[in-house]
């Protein structure tokens, strides 16, 4: 037989991750001799034997690696043979210089799972049980390389079981930093709001009893505190509701199984592979409304974001009858998720009644990832726990900061040829984000040992990025919003010529200085030039409008039929402020213009039924979505007019279609979907003029409003019907959050012109 050796150089996610003792066990199966041994480089792999044996084992390395692993790059090199008489895993000192990827944090894996429910394993009901491959990673991480001393995981010493496991390269827990047992890991502890430790010899069955007698419970987990109620206890809900301020925004849920989530919402496959996978996301499903639940659950929503448990505390909890738990971030209206235990007690002690705490620190908190599968494909809403961080691999990056939004903010942060995209850190409206996002920024900075040399932000003079750009002493790049958007899809997908580019959304300051989110783009990562938008009207108010959306109701009708306005004004937009709103339109006080499809969606959802005040963003827009009957194809008519060169979609026609409609008692859901069809048939319609004056066939589609999936599907499908490539997000969320990528891919093509690239996550395929 024919002896083949080979040298391997494996890049990635590579390191920490049980890599070498998955790399060990094959080659000692195969009958294979030489070493393995983690470089600055990444892994390299030297191995010598039967011709068969080697590549069997060079195919398995590629398709198939541990739970945690992420390969991004496999170089092989063919080498003399040396004759090597065993296998071995090396340790060198070069190990403590090594720079690495970081792995997201991971639900807890079956065989873990099957050791906290044997009653004869040392783990039984052990909380923090972990191996090399589940457990918390991310959240943890104080700095690089990962090593226990460079985590929370500091402060508990091994004891000489869990030792013996982390030092045998044949153990599933050989090198698994956070490895622990009740002897020597992490310990839970039990207190009311007043701080009074509950004197129980089983916190986990008390808290049980707890949450079925309608407490509710701030829970620590992998990356923040949840607060927690019985998903079925209408009074419960009502009752956190009321404490955490927070009347309308659906609350996310976790379920007991799988069958539990079949048994509330219909999950197609994907939806299934979704749920089930190691990274556990919330998953927004449709709900089956036969199945009762507490209405005050998701209030006027047809679908509920449902995820499984992922740790093994989770498990612990659904182990006494229980199958559905709210499962909400713990934080105070519009800051970050609380993770500290001092701050927990001190901050919402109003709100819940008991703490179930730990005392393993979190140094990188992070929130619960959504997502949602549309099309057949999962597309991220919110990139967190077991995604992030995202990293992209591209030769050429530099060193960049990109500052993100102002709403819905991550970071991207580039060095050599990766690009490395934060956690969600929320909305940039009070200083505890703000410090949030220094703190995040700091600490990546220190993790990859990164110092940047460019900074890409937003054009909105006001963002809050603006005293991080005047204190930044290298270059400075200024991206407009929707350019970014666009940006962001592009190099998500790859694409190397120009696109029609469509981005709505709520709110992007615009070169004319008005307020866009209607816009048609025609850009690559180099330039934009904007073609064609929504037809503007006015915010009376400003930002309160959008808090109030009958005030743009108002403005739409007014710029529809002027001083007739009150001849076809409902009802219910007849209040003591209309004469004074009116006044401020008229006269243009303190009335802004935009183009936003974002706020059209929220007048219109005025104009049918949404009477209330916004209490959280995209409120008025997915109630909007949800009475909608998907079953009607009618639409409204609505013109598309050429002014200065630019094609202007004219709403006005729809708003009078509207209001015909409501004089003439067609139902609510009726007119929602005439709506929703109208703006998919002028989006389709405004492509085909672009593309007959550019012969651009490839459209990207991004921003906020392509979360409604009615609207985004249409449009997807019309376009496609019509000939057109298509192109959207995945892995990268349309919404504000994929702001930071957009922004670092147009300050680097300004600096690098370099667009091939191969996009990938840490979190896998």
């Amino acid at each position: 037989m024919n002896k083949l050796r080979k040298v391997i150089l494996v890049q990635g996610i590579v390191q920490g991750v049980g890599f070498r003792p998955f790399v060990y066990k094959l080659a000692v199966d195969l009958n294979l001799k030489g070493w393995v041994n983690n470089t600055s480089l990444g892994v390299i792999v030297d191995i010598e034997g039967e011709e068969e044996q080697v590549l069997s084992f060079i195919e398995i390395l590629k398709n198939n690696t541990p739970p945690l692993a992420k390969v991004l790059n496999i170089t092989i090199h063919s080498k003399e043979l040396i004759g090597y008489e065993n296998f071995e895993i090396k340790f060198s000192k070069e190990e403590e210089n090594i720079s690495k990827l970081i792995s997201p944090d991971i639900s807890i894996c079956d065989d873990c799972k099957e050791e906290i429910f044997d009653v004869k394993n040392r783990r039984y009901r052990y909380p923090f049980t972990n191996c090399t491959n589940c457990g918390p990673r991310f959240s943890i991480i104080k700095k690089l390389p990962y090593d226990r001393k460079t985590t929370t995981m500091e402060a508990f010493k091994m004891c000489p079981q869990c030792k013996k496991e982390y030092t045998n390269p044949l153990d599933r827990r050989f090198h698994a930093q956070p490895n622990a047992c009740p002897e020597c890991g992490p310990q839970l502890c039990l207190v009311d709001n007043k701080n009074q430790k509950i004197d129980t010899n089983d916190s986990i069955k008390e808290v049980i009893s707890l949450i079925k007698k309608g407490k509710i419970l701030a829970i620590k987990g992998i990356g923040g505190f949840h607060l927690v109620c019985d998903g079925r206890n209408y009074e419960a809900i009502k009752l956190l509701r009321d404490r955490k301020k927070r009347p309308y925004k659906p609350m996310a849920v976790m379920v007991k199984d799988l069958e539990v989530a079949k048994k509330y919402c219909y999950l197609s496959k994907r939806e299934e592979e979704v749920i089930l996978s190691n990274k556990r996301p919330i998953v927004i499903l449709k709900r089956r409304m036969e199945i009762q639940l507490p209405d005050n659950l998701a209030p006027y929503n047809k679908t509920l974001g449902v995820m499984l448990p992922y740790t093994p505390l989770h498990y612990l909890l659904f182990d006494e009858g229980i199958e559905i738990l709210v499962m909400t971030s713990a934080n105070i209206s519009g800051e970050p998720m609380i993770y500290k235990n001092e701050e927990a007690m001190e901050r919402l002690n109003n709100i819940v009644d008991y703490f179930l705490m730990h005392n393993r620190d979190i140094y990188l908190p992070i929130d619960d990832s959504v997502t949602r599968v549309s099309l057949k494909d999962e597309r991220t809403i919110r990139v967190a726990r077991g995604y992030s961080p995202i990293t992209v691999n591209m030769k050429g990056s530099g060193k960049i900061l990109a500052c993100g939004s102002h709403l819905k903010n991550t970071l991207a942060i580039s060095k050599e040829d990766n690009i490395f995209i934060s956690q969600y850190i929320g909305d940039m409206e009070n200083a505890k984000t703000y410090n949030s996002f220094e703190r995040n920024l700091n600490n990546f900075k220190q993790i990859y040992k990164i110092e940047p040399e460019i900074i890409a932000y937003d054009l909105h003079p006001d963002y809050w990025s603006n005293d991080l750009v005047n204190n930044f002493k290298g270059e400075r790049v200024a991206v407009q919003h929707h350019h970014s958007h666009i940006a962001s899809c592009i190099a998500e997908n790859n694409i190397n010529e120009k696109v029609i580019g469509v981005a709505y959304d709520g709110t992007g300051y615009g070169d004319d200085g008005n307020i866009w989110g209607g816009e048609f783009l025609i850009c690559n990562l180099q330039e934009y030039k904007r073609v064609g938008h929504l037809n503007y009207f006015s915010l009376p108010g400003g930002e309160s409008a959008i808090k109030e959306p009958w005030k743009i109701a108002l403005s739409k009708l007014y710029k529809t039929y002027g001083e007739e306005i009150y001849d076809y004004l409902p009802e219910e937009l007849n209040n003591k402020k209309t004469k004074l709103i009116l006044t401020m339109i008229k006269n243009n006080i303190n009335c802004p213009l935009t183009s936003s499809m974002g706020r059209l969606f929220d007048g219109i959802a005025a104009l049918v039924g949404f009477n209330r005040r916004v209490t959280f963003e995209g409120e008025a827009a997915i109630f909007l979505e949800n009475i909608s009957d998907k079953t009607k194809v009618e639409s409204y008519k609505y013109e598309i007019n050429k002014i200065n060169e630019k094609y202007i979609i004219d709403t006005d026609n729809i708003i009078k279609g509207i209001i015909n409609d409501i004089k003439s008692n067609v139902g609510k859901e009726v007119i929602a979907i005439k709506f929703h069809n109208s703006i998919i048939n002028c989006t389709v319609d405004m492509c085909k003029k672009i593309r007959e004056e550019s012969n651009i066939n490839c459209v990207a589609l991004s921003g906020g409003v392509f979360q409604n999936i009615i609207l985004f599907e249409g449009i997807y499908n019309g376009l496609i019907s019509e000939g057109f490539e298509v192109f959207t997000h995945k892995k990268i969320p349309c919404n504000d959050s994929g702001i930071s990528f957009g922004q670092l891919m147009v300050a680097r093509e300004a600096y690098k012109g370099d667009v091939n690239n191969v996009y990938s996550s840490t979190s896998g395929n």
